[in-house]
């Protein structure tokens, strides 16, 4: 296997895990960076597909406790349906709205311009959002109700601009509907489960021709750097929540999108996707 190329593959399973429980944009992220190590052909889209998974173990680890309850309590639990409940209807919006736009969202929106404003206008929302009054009436995802797990899921589906951040539409969404920030973070992260396994199996299933065995130390060092980056990456930001706001990642994202929209103004940086 060529050095070049897994390290490649180590950088961006570090992008992946590091970006994609945090309200920056994995997938903005992920375009950009593919661009920048020129590893965005079809085999480097097929290999983000792969990475999400170790992004996604990371979670299932750092929650698993939450996880074998829920699963034991299914058959006869209120409490453990009506969560898995809630992760259903909110992950419905983002999924049935991929499956009939994603392709067209695909060939116009998955470009530097978009991305770069898609960075700036979040970062505005996040600051906006941060700077209301909070009123906060779920403090756990627990207590959250089935038109709770709506309201999120249709925030969500806004990530299917890329750039918007998936968990980072949840979560502010999560805020703006009065959860707690710890209740929204946490919902974010169980509802990228569902989220996320879905659409690496269809990606993935879409996108076989492409599977080669060849690839499968690249995918093996990007899945591994990915896992160990989110799981610090989520507890990194269950910590950081506990005594702080968003107000951080917002100013982030506007100064990355205007550095990015700078460069491809002014030709600094030959975006193909732009």
């Amino acid at each position: 296997m060529d050095p070049l190329l897994l390290l490649k593959a180590f950088i961006l399973g570090l992008v992946e895990g590091l970006t994609e429980f945090l309200p920056v944009s994995s997938t903005g992220h992920l375009i950009l960076a593919g661009d920048l190590l020129d590893f965005n052909d079809e085999r480097g889209k097929l290999f983000e597909i792969v990475i999400q998974s170790g992004a996604i173990l990371a979670v299932c680890w750092e929650y698993r406790r939450k996880i074998a309850e829920v699963l034991r309590g299914l058959p006869r639990e209120v409490a453990a349906q009506r969560f898995a409940l809630n992760l259903l209807i909110a992950f419905l919006p983002l999924a049935l709205l991929g499956l009939y736009f994603g392709k067209s969202i695909k060939a116009v929106l998955f470009n530097a311009p978009v991305v770069a404003t898609a960075f700036i206008v979040g970062g505005l929302i996040i600051l906006w959002a941060e700077r209301r009054e909070h009123r906060i009436r779920v403090h756990s995802v627990d207590a959250l109700s089935v038109g709770d797990a709506l309201l999120l899921g249709l925030a969500q589906a806004l990530a299917l601009i890329p750039g918007t951040s998936r968990s980072g539409a949840t979560i502010i969404g999560g805020l703006l509907y009065g959860l707690s920030r710890r209740a929204a973070t946490e919902f974010s992260f169980f509802l990228a489960i569902p989220t996320l396994i879905g659409a690496t199996i269809y990606q993935l299933y879409k996108e076989r021709a492409l599977l080669s065995f060849d690839d499968l130390g690249m995918w093996m060092v990007g899945f591994v750097a990915a896992f160990l980056s989110a799981f610090w990456a989520v507890r990194g930001l269950l910590r950081y929540i506990s005594s702080h706001d968003f107000t951080i990642f917002a100013w982030y994202r506007i100064a990355f999108g205007l550095v990015v929209l700078a460069t491809w103004h002014f030709g600094w940086v030959s975006w193909t996707a732009g």
